[in-house]
């Protein structure tokens, strides 16, 4: 989003460092601390889509319905993390993103998350319809990529 861009046109900046409390017995970033990481991705691709703290103060909320990992190559102790992020589908109350995280220097990718959001009334607790304004900016960060495991609507 502000950092350089890889040749693949993923973006170099930094997201976070693998922390030592992130990693396992086994030396690598544990499976729990990848969702951390995804969770910073999502709050830095917030503002664009105008959710995040202007959207709570209009008593809105984005709830993470289901989420999916995919783990490609381990990161260790200290290795820098970015992310690249994208809209997949939305309709009228749901959103689907996805992350990627990427070895920030090497351009590597370590890891990959889809997560369903939906809009949720906070005063109700229940399910909303996404406002114009927001619904308007969705279309713009749009991939032309498929999810590879979610889907707006569940299937059965």
């Amino acid at each position: 989003m502000n950092g350089t861009m890889q040749d693949d046109g993923h973006d170099t900046e930094v997201l976070c460092r693998v922390r030592p409390e992130w990693v396992d017995h086994y030396g690598h970033m544990n499976l729990a601390y990848y969702l951390v990481a995804f969770d910073l991705a999502t709050d830095r691709l917030w503002p664009a889509l105008n959710l995040g703290a202007s959207f709570r103060a209009r008593g809105l909320g984005t709830f993470a319905a289901e989420s999916w990992q995919a783990y490609e190559r381990e990161v260790v102790l200290d290795t820098p993390l970015s992310a690249d992020s994208a809209v997949l589908a939305f309709d009228a109350k749901r959103l689907l993103i996805r992350h990627r995280l990427y070895h920030a220097e090497e351009g590597w990718l370590s890891a990959e998350n889809e997560v369903l959001y939906l809009c949720v009334d906070l005063a109700k607790r229940r399910v909303a319809a996404w406002p114009e304004d927001v619904l308007a900016r969705f279309a713009p960060h749009r991939t032309e990529d498929a999810p590879k495991r979610l889907a707006l609507a569940r299937r059965r």
